[in-house]
């Protein structure tokens, strides 16, 4: 059974214990600074009221592994908006987005873009459509299919995975999903050297960026691919 549908949002953050939510918003604000991102108390209420629904539903659904609200503020959201400076154009695809991540993180960052969430689990998107409802983010949308299988009627202009696959099969899976002149971000721990040398060629432009995460002490990289369309190609 999901989670209660009567539970607010209000209710579910003034239920943690004071202590622990002042030190969830100040891990917040400490690492949204040391990113150099400025959030309207708005957007630093909905991504604390986004990790309170995340802690609830995975109680019953096991969305994620990380337990601990403070651990998911380092490695969930302040991991996602790392990226941020690295997002391009006004459509973004979340692909593997699981319970939203990157993607719910950089939708209340960038509210003007729009931000498409693809996930083929059933018990995942529920959870999606319950977050877009409750904090009324009007600029996702949430798609429940494989990524082969998607329908594009419109390409993006940034494809983003995080945990999803190898940087090549990632490539050959969400190309047909990239507008021309998109970037292809694909989230990192360690330096991907193997993965790097099975997509090295003409047809791709591939930049590495090693990535701080505030308070996390492990290694990110952000994979950055821009395939090269034929119209690109055929330029002297």
């Amino acid at each position: 059974m999901a989670p209660s549908q009567t539970w607010r949002l209000p209710t579910l953050v003034a239920n943690l214990p004071e202590l622990r939510q002042s030190r969830i918003e100040t891990l917040l604000v400490r690492g949204c600074d040391a990113l150099s991102l400025s959030l309207s108390r708005e957007q630093l209420q909905q991504l604390q009221h986004y990790l309170a629904l995340l802690a609830h539903w995975n109680k019953t659904y096991n969305l994620t592994a990380v337990r601990e609200e403070e651990e998911m503020v380092t490695r969930h959201l302040l991991d996602s908006l790392s990226i941020a400076s690295f997002v391009d154009g006004r459509r973004v695809l979340d692909v593997g987005t699981g319970p939203g991540l990157p993607g719910i993180p950089l939708a209340i960052l960038f509210p003007g873009r729009a931000v498409h969430l693809l996930d083929s689990n059933g018990k995942k998107t529920r959870f999606l459509f319950q977050v877009k409802t409750a904090l009324g983010l009007d600029n996702i949308s949430i798609h429940q299919a494989r990524v082969e299988a998607f329908t594009v009627a419109e390409r993006f202009d940034t494809v983003v995975s995080r945990a999803f696959a190898s940087v090549a099969d990632t490539l050959n899976r969400c190309r047909h999903t990239l507008a021309p002149g998109a970037v292809l971000l694909a989230m990192k721990g360690v330096y991907p050297a193997d993965e790097l040398s099975a997509v090295c060629g003409p047809d791709v432009s591939i930049a590495v960026h090693a990535v701080v995460v505030p308070g996390l002490d492990e290694q990110r990289h952000l994979v950055e691919i821009r395939p090269r369309f034929a119209a690109d190609r055929q330029q002297p």
